[in-house]
């Protein structure tokens, strides 16, 4: 996967976390973050590697995006190694 596609990926689950208000606000928690920072940080790639981060610690979270999005769990996992750091 090339980092482009992994960033695409990326964009993709905070869409799809933004649309289920426990759990971004579960991750704004645990980021740290303001619902208005999302906007700015979504550019950043740090900011998108926490996301598919906090999206693989959470299995059940993990399967829902992956059902919800029509792909595997390993293209996250690929998506995350792709994106570095």
């Amino acid at each position: 996967m090339t980092p482009e596609k992994a960033e695409i990926l990326a964009l993709e689950a905070l869409a799809w976390l933004a649309g289920r208000h426990d759990d971004i606000t579960r991750f704004l928690a645990v980021s740290g973050m303001e619902t208005t920072d999302l906007r700015r940080a979504a550019g950043e790639r740090d900011f998108l590697v926490s996301l598919l981060d906090f999206i693989l610690a959470n299995e059940p979270l993990l399967l829902e995006f992956c059902q919800d999005a029509s792909m595997s769990p390993q293209a996250v996992h690929k998506a995350r190694f792709a994106m570095g750091a």
